[in-house]
C-alpha cells in the first residue's frame, strides 16, 4: 500500500511512503496485518493474526517529538496504551522506538483510527518508517504536526484539489476537510457508501527508472537528470492513461440497456478524466432503429442522452438540458467531429473562439460555460459509422487536454462505441420482438356467445423480456368457445417467432373441431417436426355455454382457477399436468366438468405466479385469493390479479392472463 506523500531522495521510496496497516478487534488482537506491517515489523501474518497487538507494536513510550514546536492547536497527550486509543473514539497519532531482536530499533511513525460498526474490528492502525522521510518535513507532510517548517500549499489550494481526487466532492465538504486536516495534524478518515474512489495499486518504480535516479545522484549532469525526469513523467503518464482505460472497460459494458449503458459511459470520463463529458446519440440509434445509413449532416438530428459534471448542481441544466434534440450547426468543432469521424482537439478556447461557436447557436450562451476551458470531442463510431460523439471540457487551472490525451479519449470512444453497437442492436431486435408479438397477440372479442372474456399481456423487466407467452380465443361450431393460454420456453425474438407459429397452428387445429387431449397430441407432434428446441406449455379448453361444460386438456401448463359464482370461492382445477409441447412419447388426457352460470375461469402463465426463492405453491394459493375478490367488472379483476401478484422489484418474467366468465345461453334450441 503506497501514501500519496515524498520519501526524500530514497529510490525505494519514489514518490510513495510504504505504510503497514493493522486492524485489532475489541479484545485487542491482531485480526489484520498487511503485508506491509510484515516488513516494518519483521514479523509474518500467520504469527501476528490473534496475537495481542500490544506484544507487537507496544505504545508505551510513544511521544511526539520533543524537538517540534507545538502546531497551531495543541494535540493530546500520547496515549500509554491501545485500549487508551480506542476507548478516546477519535483519532490519535505518535511516535515510537521498536526494539527488535539482532537489528538497530525502528523508529516510527503510527496514526490509529478507532472503528465502529456491526463487526468485530474496533482500531485501525497505520504505520511507517519514521527514518524514510526527511526529518525535517515528515511530520508535517505526514499531517502528524512533527515539523517545525513544513511547506504545505494555502488551505485554497488544497480544497480546490481534492475534487480531482474524489468524485462528487463538492466546495463545501472539501474545505470542511482541509480545514480540519490544517487545524489537527492528522489525516482524516471519512467513510462514504456512495462514492467510488479512484484507487491505484503503488507498483513501484521500474529498475531502469531507479537505476537513472542513482547515476543522475552520482555525478550526473543537470540535462542529464531533466531528462530522465521528462522521461519518468511520460512513464507515469502512460501508466495512468493505462490505468484509467483499464477502470473504464471495467465500468461499462455493464447492462444491454442503451440508457443505462450511456450513463456508465459519461460516468466514467468525470472527474478522473474531465470535469465535464455530455454523450449526444443519432436519434435512429436512441429508438433502436436500424443501423444509421449514410454519414451525419447539418440535418442529422442529435440526442443529448446524458450529462455529467463535478460543477455546482445546476449550472449546466438549462443551457444544455438532458433529453434536447438538436441538429448542430455547421461551423463549429461538433460539426467538425461527427463528420470526419476523427477527435477534436482545442487545448484552450479564447474568447474569440467561444464567441464564434456560441453565436452559431441560437436563444444560447454558451461563453460562460466554454470559454477558457480545454475541450476534447470524441466520435462514437461502429463499423465505422458515427452513432454519437462525446464532448468533454476540462476548467481553467487544470491541465489542459493534449495529444496523448486525444489518443486516450479516442481509445475510450473506441470502447465505447462497442458498447453502445451491442446495446442499440439489442435494443433493436427487442423493438422488432415487441412489434412482432404485439401483432401476433389476438384482439379478443369481449362478449362472444354465452361468455365475458377480460386479456392482460405484461412483458417482463429481465433481459430479453420479450417471451413466447400467448393467450386466444377461438370460436367453434355450436356457439362454443376455445380458451387457450401457452407459454414457448425461452425469451426474445425466437421465443416470439416459435410462438407466433405455434399460436397459427392452434387456430388451425381447433378449426378441425379436435377434443382438446387430441388437440395437443397433434400439436406435439408438429413442433417435434420443427425442431428438438420448440418446448412450450399450453392449456386447451373448450366451453359450451348451452351445456354449460368445460372440456379441458394440459400440457406442462400451470391448473386454471375456477371461481364459483354460487358462494365466491375459488378453486384450482384437478386436471392431470401432461408434460410439454415437443417432449412427445407422453398422451394427453381430456377433462370435463360442470360448471355454473356466472362461474369465471382463470388460465395465466407461470410469470404470474412464480416468484425466485419460493414455492411455486405459494403463487398459486395467492392466485386463487385474489382471484375471488369481487370485482365491478372483468377489467377491474384482472387488475386486482395483477396487483396482488405484483413481487418486490417487479416481474422478471412475461405474463399472460386470461379470465372468461361462463354465463351460458340456456339449452340449444337446434337439439331434440
Amino acid at each position: 500500500m503506497g501514501a500519496g506523500v515524498t520519501a526524500g531522495d530514497d529510490p525505494a521510496g519514489y514518490g510513495r511512503l510504504p505504510l503497514g496497516v493493522v486492524v485489532a478487534d475489541g479484545d485487542g488482537r491482531v485480526s489484520h496485518w498487511s503485508s506491509g506491517a510484515g516488513r516494518l515489523l519483521g514479523v509474518e501474518r500467520h504469527e501476528a493474526v490473534g496475537s495481542p497487538l500490544s506484544a507487537l507494536l507496544p505504545v508505551l513510550g510513544a511521544r511526539h517529538d520533543e524537538e517540534a514546536a507545538a502546531p497551531a492547536r495543541a494535540l493530546p497527550p500520547a496515549p500509554n496504551s491501545w485500549r487508551e486509543v480506542e476507548d478516546a473514539a477519535c483519532p490519535r497519532a505518535g511516535r515510537a522506538r521498536l526494539a527488535r531482536p539482532c537489528t538497530s530499533p525502528v523508529d516510527l511513525l503510527w496514526w490509529a483510527y478507532p472503528l465502529s460498526g456491526p463487526g468485530p474490528d474496533r482500531l485501525l492502525v497505520l504505520i511507517a518508517d519514521a527514518t524514510a522521510v526527511d526529518p525535517g518535513a515528515a511530520g508535517d507532510r505526514l499531517g502528524c504536526g512533527f515539523a517545525r517548517h513544513a511547506t504545505l500549499p494555502g488551505g485554497d489550494a488544497l480544497a480546490r484539489r481534492l475534487p480531482d481526487i474524489l468524485p462528487r466532492m463538492g466546495p463545501a465538504r472539501s474545505a470542511r476537510i482541509v480545514a480540519q486536516v490544517l487545524e489537527w495534524g492528522y489525516p482524516v478518515l471519512e467513510v462514504s457508501r456512495h462514492d467510488t474512489v479512484p484507487i491505484t495499486a503503488d507498483w513501484g518504480v521500474p529498475k531502469h527508472v531507479q537505476r537513472r535516479k542513482r547515476r543522475s545522484g552520482s555525478g550526473g549532469t543537470a540535462a542529464g537528470a531533466s531528462a530522465d525526469d521528462e522521461v519518468d513523467l511520460e512513464h507515469a503518464a502512460v501508466r495512468e492513461r493505462l490505468e484509467f482505460l483499464n477502470e473504464v472497460s471495467g465500468r461499462i459494458g455493464s447492462s444491454l440497456d442503451l440508457e443505462v449503458t450511456i450513463r456508465e459511459v459519461t460516468s466514467a470520463a468525470v472527474p478522473r478524466f474531465a470535469d465535464f463529458a455530455g454523450t449526444h446519440l443519432r436519434a435512429q440509434v436512441l429508438a433502436g432503429d436500424d443501423f444509421p445509413d449514410g454519414p451525419p449532416d447539418v440535418t442529422t438530428v442529435w440526442h443529448r442522452v446524458w450529462v455529467e459534471h463535478d460543477d455546482e448542481p445546476g449550472r449546466w441544466d438549462d443551457t444544455v438540458p438532458v433529453g434536447e434534440a438538436l441538429a448542430f450547426p455547421e461551423h463549429t468543432p461538433f460539426f467538425q467531429c461527427m463528420v470526419t469521424g476523427e477527435p477534436v482537439l482545442i487545448p484552450c478556447i479564447s474568447d474569440e473562439l467561444g464567441d464564434r461557436i456560441s453565436a452559431q447557436f441560437e436563444k444560447r450562451d454558451l461563453r460562460p460555460l466554454i470559454n477558457g476551458r480545454s475541450i476534447l470531442i470524441v466520435p462514437l463510431k461502429a463499423r465505422h459509422v458515427v452513432l454519437g460523439f462525446m464532448v468533454l471540457l476540462r476548467r481553467n487551472g487544470r491541465r489542459r487536454f493534449t495529444d496523448m490525451d486525444r489518443t486516450t479519449g479516442a481509445e475510450l470512444a473506441a470502447r465505447a462505441g462497442l458498447v453502445l453497437d451491442n446495446a442499440r442492436m439489442y435494443t433493436y431486435q427487442e423493438n422488432v420482438a415487441e412489434t412482432l408479438q404485439d401483432r401476433m397477440l389476438p384482439r379478443v372479442d369481449p362478449h362472444p356467445p354465452g361468455c365475458d372474456v377480460a386479456t392482460r399481456y405484461l412483458p417482463g423487466t429481465r433481459l430479453g423480456r420479450v417471451g413466447g407467452d400467448w393467450f386466444d380465443t377461438i370460436g367453434l361450431p355450436g356457439s362454443r368457445l376455445a380458451l387457450v393460454v401457452g407459454d414457448v420456453m425461452g425469451h426474445g425474438l425466437h421465443s416470439a417467432v416459435k410462438m407466433g407459429q405455434l399460436r397459427t397452428a392452434v387456430q388451425t387445429l381447433a378449426a378441425l373441431d379436435l377434443p382438446p387431449a387430441q388437440l395437443l397430441r397433434h400439436l406435439d407432434d408438429l413442433a417435434q417436426r420443427l425442431g428438438e428446441r420448440y418446448l412450450a406449455t399450453c392449456l386447451y379448453a373448450v366451453y359450451d355455454p348451452y351445456t354449460s361444460r368445460l372440456h379441458l386438456a394440459n400440457a406442462g401448463h400451470i391448473p386454471p382457477v375456477l371461481v364459483r359464482a354460487a358462494d365466491g370461492g375459488s378453486e384450482l382445477f384437478d386436471l392431470p399436468t401432461g408434460v410439454p409441447i415437443g417432449v412427445g412419447g407422453v398422451p394427453f388426457e381430456t377433462v370435463t366438468r360442470d360448471v355454473a352460470p356466472g362461474d369465471r375461469l382463470v388460465m395465466c402463465t407461470d410469470g404470474l405466479v412464480e416468484v425466485r426463492g419460493q414455492d411455486i405453491g405459494h403463487g398459486l394459493a395467492a392466485l386463487c385469493e385474489s382471484a375471488a375478490h369481487p370485482a365491478a367488472s372483468m377489467d377491474d379483476a384482472c387488475d386486482t390479479i395483477i396487483r396482488a401478484l405484483n413481487p418486490p422489484g417487479g416481474r422478471k418474467d412475461d405474463v399472460a392472463l386470461l379470465m372468461a366468465r361462463l354465463n351460458g345461453i340456456g339449452p340449444d334450441p337446434t337439439g331434440p
